[in-house]
C-alpha cells in the first residue's frame, strides 16, 4: 500500500500543475474518484449516474456527458470516451475550479474562453461546431422542466423565443426565406462577454463523504 501511495506522489504533482488544484485537493478528488467508481481504475456513465447529487439537476445529462466528451479531455480526435481514468476525471473538473485572486487580464481571458467552450461543447450535443434550434431548445426546456407549474408547451414557446433573439442578437435581422443555422462558438462568446463565467461556473457533487469507504484490500 506505502509502495503505491508513494507511487502516486509524480503523478499527483504533475496533475497538480497541469490544473491548478492544490496536491491536497488532488488527493481529496482522489478519494473521491475511488468512492465513484467503487475503487475500479476508470469511470463509467453508471457511476455518475448513480449520484444522487446529480439526480434533480436539469442538466444531468449534459454534465455527465462532459466527462466523456473527447474535446473536454485534450484529445485531437471528436467523440465520446466509453470510460475515462484519474486524469480525465481531474481535467474535467478543472473547468469547475475557480480562478486564483488577483490574476493577470490576459490569464482571466484565456481562463473565461477555456470554460466558455467546455459550455458550448456540452450544448452542442452532436459535435459539429454549432448549438442548433433543436440543441438549444432541448436545454432550455430541460432547465424549464424543472417548474412544475409550466407546461412542455410553454418551454417549447420559450425556448423557441429565446433562439430567435440569439439569432437577432448575432446575425441581425432574418428575411422571411432565411434559415437560421444555430450560434457558432463565436456567437456564444459574443452572447456571454458581460457574464463573469470564470467565477460563477462551479460545481460541488464531487463533495462526498469517503470515510466509511472499503475496497477489499
Amino acid at each position: 500500500m506505502g509502495a503505491s501511495q508513494s507511487g502516486r506522489v509524480p503523478m499527483f504533482q504533475d496533475l497538480s500543475d497541469k490544473t491548478g488544484f492544490s496536491i491536497e485537493q488532488i488527493k481529496n478528488l482522489h478519494n473521491r474518484f475511488i468512492y465513484l467508481t467503487q475503487c475500479e481504475d476508470t469511470l463509467r456513465r453508471e457511476h455518475l449516474e448513480n449520484m444522487s447529487d446529480l439526480a434533480l439537476n436539469p442538466i444531468r445529462r449534459q454534465i455527465i456527458e462532459a466527462f466523456f466528451d473527447s474535446r473536454n479531455l485534450g484529445q485531437k480526435e471528436k467523440g465520446c470516451l466509453q470510460e475515462i481514468g484519474f486524469e480525465e476525471f481531474v481535467t474535467v473538473l478543472a473547468f469547475f475550479k475557480p480562478p486564483k485572486p488577483h490574476i493577470a487580464e490576459e490569464e482571466r481571458k484565456t481562463l473565461k474562453k477555456e470554460k466558455l467552450r467546455f459550455l458550448f461543447n456540452m450544448h452542442d450535443t452532436d459535435n459539429d461546431g454549432v448549438i442548433t434550434l433543436d440543441e438549444y431548445r432541448r436545454v432550455v426546456e430541460e432547465l424549464l422542466s424543472s417548474s412544475e407549474t409550466m407546461g412542455a408547451e410553454t418551454a417549447k414557446a420559450i425556448s423557441d423565443a429565446a433562439m430567435l433573439e440569439v439569432a437577432s442578437e448575432t446575425v441581425g435581422q432574418m428575411g422571411p426565406d432565411e434559415f437560421y443555422e444555430g450560434i457558432t462558438f463565436e456567437h456564444f462568446m459574443q452572447m456571454l462577454k458581460d457574464i463573469e463565467i470564470e467565477t460563477k461556473m462551479n460545481v460541488h457533487f464531487w463533495n462526498l463523504d469517503t470515510r466509511t469507504m472499503q475496497c477489499g484490500k
